[in-house]
């Protein structure tokens, strides 16, 4: 289906030259003068090469029809990822570089929605916050109270963040699945 530029957002699948492509960041630019532009990265789905385009806002592009369903995170091996369909026990790989940076915070059996063309998963979306447990950190401070300093923390997903003072070793923290910042302390 034929839309504007300036409709296309991130996630969203579009066709071009008979490839797909998935788009990574899209940008509406409105210059002070001339024309505005729509600043749009993409990732060819075949080979993973990462491409930025700019178009008119008015140009139309074809958009893909994508169907969006939630799969269940099964386990990770050399040749991806491996996902369930909760209904019908379907089972389907991911390649590598479609989970990409969201990698570190799948957990076993955790729910997430991915957008497939027709068998193949272009991409894919986490909840967005996870529960992990503080591995490393500096000791608790006694007295000190909650302040906007933060120290450093290693996760048991081998992320690095910031956590507040109070937190220990073996705590277990909620965290942002996007870029992994503190939220609470977990209530389990």
């Amino acid at each position: 289906m034929r839309v504007i530029a300036s409709s296309i957002r991130k996630g969203n699948v579009l066709e071009q030259d008979g490839k797909l492509y998935v788009v990574l960041s899209a940008e509406n630019i409105h210059p002070g003068k001339g024309t505005p532009v729509s600043q749009i990265e993409m990732r060819r789905i075949s080979d993973g090469v990462k491409i930025s385009e700019r178009y008119k806002t008015t140009d139309q592009v074809e958009k893909v029809t994508i169907e969006e369903r939630n799969y269940s995170f099964l386990y990770e091996d050399g040749e991806g990822f491996h996902f369930m369909e909760p209904e019908s026990y379907d089972q389907v790989q991911v390649a590598k570089d479609v989970v990409g940076s969201s990698a570190p915070y799948l957990q076993e059996g955790m729910v997430v929605k991915l957008s497939m063309h027709d068998t193949t998963a272009v991409a894919i979306t986490l909840p967005q916050r996870a529960t992990l447990e503080v591995v490393e950190t500096e000791p608790v401070t006694k007295g000190q109270t909650a302040s906007s300093s933060y120290k450093p923390a290693v996760l048991s997903n081998g992320v690095r963040t910031q956590v507040p003072p109070h937190i220990g070793t073996g705590t277990r923290i909620v965290v942002l699945t996007e870029d992994g910042s503190y939220v609470e302390r977990a209530k389990d």
